[in-house]
This record gives C-alpha cells, sequence and structure tokens, in this order.
C-alpha cells in the first residue's frame, strides 16, 4: 500500500484545526407585545453581557449558603402582594397611554384627510362626525390615562421604603454569607484549566464566543420592571461545527427584583 504525503500548507491548516478553539453562538431574545399590531413579537437583545463560565456558579452560592447557617432574609408576602398592585397599575397607565396614542395619531389623519373635501360635501361631514366622536372618546381616555398614572405613582410610592428595606436587610447578609466567593471561583476556573470568556451580544442579540473546547455555564441576566431573567446554563462544546444556543423566557429563571 501507497501513503500519499499531504501537502505541507494542507498540513499546516488540518493542525491548526485540530488545536484551535471552539464556539459557541449565542442568541438572547424576548417576546414583547407590539403596541401598534396588538400582538407579541420577538425583540432580540442587544448590547447585554454574557460570560462563559468553567464554573457552575449556582452551586457555589448554594454551598455557601447552606454553610453560613442563616437563611437569606425573605421577601415579605405583603411587600409581593403591593408590588404586584404597582406591576397591575402601571399596566392599566401604559395600555391607556397606547391607546391615547393611537386616538391622537387617528385624529390627525382624519384631520388631514378633511382638508381635501369642501364643508359640503358628503365626505367631510361624514369625516367630521367621525372626528368629533373620536375627539370625545381622546377626552375620556387621556382622563382615564392621567388617573391611572397617578394611582401608579401613588401605589410605588407606597412600596419604595418597604423594598429598600428588605433589599438592604439581603444585599448585608450575601455580602457576609459570600464572602470571598471571588476567590473560589478564581480557584474553579484554574482547576478547570479553562478560561472566563465574556462578550456582549450585537444589534441582533448574537454573542459569538471562541474558547478552549470543555463544559462551562453560560451566565447571563435581563432587566425586566419588577424581576429579571436570569440564565445559568451547562454546555460542552467542541471543536467544528458552532454549539448554537438561544436564551428566551422559556429557558430563563425569573428572579424578584426589588
Amino acid at each position: 500500500m501507497k501513503f500519499r504525503a499531504l501537502p505541507f500548507a494542507m498540513s499546516l491548516l488540518l493542525a491548526a484545526g485540530a488545536c484551535g478553539p471552539a464556539e459557541v453562538v449565542v442568541s438572547l431574545e424576548i417576546d414583547v407585545e407590539d403596541p401598534e399590531a396588538g400582538a407579541m413579537v420577538t425583540r432580540a437583545l442587544s448590547d447585554l453581557e454574557v460570560q462563559l463560565l468553567p464554573y457552575d456558579r449556582d452551586a457555589v452560592f448554594d454551598s455557601m449558603s447552606a454553610a453560613f447557617g442563616t437563611p437569606e432574609p425573605a421577601i415579605p408576602q405583603a411587600l409581593m402582594d403591593a408590588r404586584e398592585e404597582v406591576r397591575q397599575a402601571q399596566e392599566r397607565w401604559q395600555d391607556s397611554e397606547r391607546r391615547w396614542g393611537t386616538l391622537r395619531d387617528t385624529l390627525q389623519k382624519i384631520n388631514d384627510t378633511m382638508g381635501q373635501f369642501s364643508r359640503g360635501e358628503a365626505a367631510y361631514i361624514a369625516l367630521y362626525r367621525e372626528f368629533a366622536d373620536l375627539e370625545a372618546e381622546l377626552g375620556r381616555i387621556e382622563r382615564q390615562r392621567d388617573a391611572a398614572f397617578a394611582e401608579f405613582t401613588e401605589l410605588q410610592r407606597g412600596t419604595i421604603q418597604s423594598s429598600d428595606s428588605v433589599r438592604l436587610l439581603r444585599e448585608n447578609w450575601g455580602d457576609d454569607a459570600f464572602a470571598g466567593v471571588g476567590e473560589i471561583f478564581l480557584a474553579k476556573q484554574r482547576a478547570s484549566g479553562l478560561m472566563v470568556v465574556v462578550d456582549t451580544t450585537d444589534a441582533t442579540g448574537i454573542a459569538r464566543i471562541q474558547a478552549k473546547p470543555g463544559s462551562y455555564w453560560v451566565h447571563a441576566r435581563y432587566d425586566l420592571p419588577f424581576t429579571e431573567l436570569y440564565w445559568n446554563v451547562p454546555v460542552t462544546i467542541q471543536r467544528g461545527e458552532p454549539f448554537e444556543l438561544r436564551l428566551n423566557a422559556s429557558n430563563a429563571e425569573e428572579r424578584t427584583k426589588l
């Protein structure tokens, strides 16, 4: 049997490919309501930090919490209920604001169209009546909007002090319970033989991360008005085709944010 030697340049390329980094492609997105269409649409999360960690940060925090002995101060149910009232009030205000904006734009379009007809024409009269009806509705929606905003502001004001107090208690507990967590993370990273890699999503919500093949956890956060979406997803990446991971609300943990 005869063996044919590979060209030198090709052998270098194959060697580089065998020793090169692996790639993980992370896309982040959430579903949001489109005010104009009245339907849910998918929005890419741009400019969001994504971390590729060679250790399970959740396991570290869980272990340290158990070892600390004193449990993390809980968020009182009364505060959770009050914050839910604030969220619902904000939603009512924002719904009224969107409705008011839609009516205002519609009135402007009708007014522009009316300018194409003389006042005696049937089309003008029909448009005028429609304008008058919508103008009255606009006034009603505006009063609803202002009342909803006042309610939201008052409810929110009532929860600020309680939220601040509970947050301070939990932060102080965390400072004590997780003292030295940075050193533990560093020790685990060194033991893994891998590096922490950090990137930011682009305008399309995608981060392309190159790293040494191995086992990692993809970590990211996204703030919502009253909560945050939290991801800590284990992945194993290898050389070859990029490993693709989609992060959205379905595989996130939604955490209360004070």
